[in-house]
């Protein structure tokens, strides 16, 4: 069994998620304590700005990658100080600010052997590069995580993690099925930023207070990706081209939106082998009671956060990404055609150790 340090951070750039497990790759042992450090303002500014401007003009990403290292080295130093941890590997998921699988293309930024020199302990980096070459998605990475917590639940079962993006992992004994499904909070974000209400619809109040756009609603889920059976991913923009009608309310918008959600979530079931007896929800979207109500309403199976069974809703991604690392450092695969979309099972991640280690 290895301590490990899983770090993470969102399309969203909102933090850095970090947690420690204790797991030899295939089971965990011990769940560690978990917490989320903010980007220094310059760094988000820098981030946010880079992933609204896309990939045409990359001329600042080396230096956003510095800002990122900076602010993860300082995040992870301060966490294992706090806990007094004794960590034999560290998991940096980096930055990403593009992700393009259909020209095979997915950039996040930050330097793992900087961090690794840094910090003076083995780092994992470069995570979904080795599944892209072998022709697969990239993404989503963490199913191989929600398999290994599904042991003692109802199956089958889907982690639904809606975060930017949302995806799901369809468990069903050996059967494991992934894709991202559609939008998560982005959408809903953006347009709560947009009116200058805020930065997120916190507790679901402002599209409580909605109508639902009923007609746009049918229109957008015509749209050919979520018919498209998996694997498939999403870049967190991909939508952001669906306009509401400019004369639609705050509240009638963000209503629209998470319906939309919840709506291209039930969609999803037909893309399954069975209906999921249990829905465990993951990300920000288990904090809207909106958007939960919806997709309840939506969905057959029970739908409970993931809290419900003792699993840390917000700590989970950065947790997968520590199970990731300590299974590459076993040699067991990380992704699989049936996740990613790759040729074959791929051991992913790259092993960074520290210089002062190599003399």
């Amino acid at each position: 069994m290895w301590s490990v340090v899983g770090t993470i951070s969102g399309t969203s750039a909102d933090g850095i998620d970090l947690a420690e497990i204790e797991t030899d790759g295939r089971t965990v042992a011990r769940f560690g304590p978990a917490s989320t450090a903010d980007y220094a303002y310059e760094t988000r500014a820098a981030i946010l700005e880079a992933i609204s401007r896309g990939p045409e003009d990359r001329s600042d990403w080396p230096e956003i990658a510095d800002l990122v290292t900076r602010d993860h080295a300082d995040a992870i130093r301060a966490f294992i100080a706090e806990h007094g941890l004794d960590v034999d590997l560290v998991v940096f998921h980096g930055q990403t600010v593009w992700h393009d699988p259909k020209q095979g293309e997915t950039v996040q930024l930050g330097d793992p052997q900087a961090l690794a020199d840094g910090l003076g302990i083995p780092v994992v980096g470069d995570l979904r590069l080795a599944d892209m070459a072998a022709g697969g998605e990239g993404a989503p990475l963490v199913p191989v995580y929600h398999q290994a917590l599904s042991l003692d639940l109802p199956q089958p079962l889907c982690f639904l993690n809606i975060g930017g993006v949302s995806n799901l992992t369809y468990v069903d004994g050996s059967t494991l099925i992934a894709f991202d499904i559609g939008p998560g909070n982005a959408l809903l974000d953006d347009w709560i930023r947009q009116h200058q209400a805020g930065d997120q619809d916190r507790n679901g109040e402002i599209s409580a207070k909605g109508r639902v756009d009923q007609s746009w609603l049918e229109k957008v889920l015509k749209h050919p990706f979520f018919d498209r059976p998996g694997p498939k991913s999403l870049d967190r923009n991909a939508f952001a081209l669906l306009d509401l009608d400019p004369e639609t309310s705050l509240q009638d918008g963000a209503a629209t939106l998470a319906a939309f959600t919840a709506a291209v979530v039930a969609r999803s079931v037909s893309l399954l082998p069975s209906d999921p007896k249990l829905w465990v929800v993951c990300g920000g979207g288990r904090l809207n009671p909106t958007l939960m109500r919806e997709l309840g309403e939506r969905l057959t199976g029970e739908v409970v956060p993931a809290d419900r069974y003792d699993i840390d809703g917000d700590a989970l991604e950065a947790q997968a990404m520590a199970f990731l690392g300590a299974r590459l450092k076993a040699g067991l695969p990380t992704s699989y055609p049936e996740t990613t979309g790759a040729r074959e099972p791929v051991v992913g991640g790259r092993l960074f150790a520290p210089k002062s280690q190599m003399a």
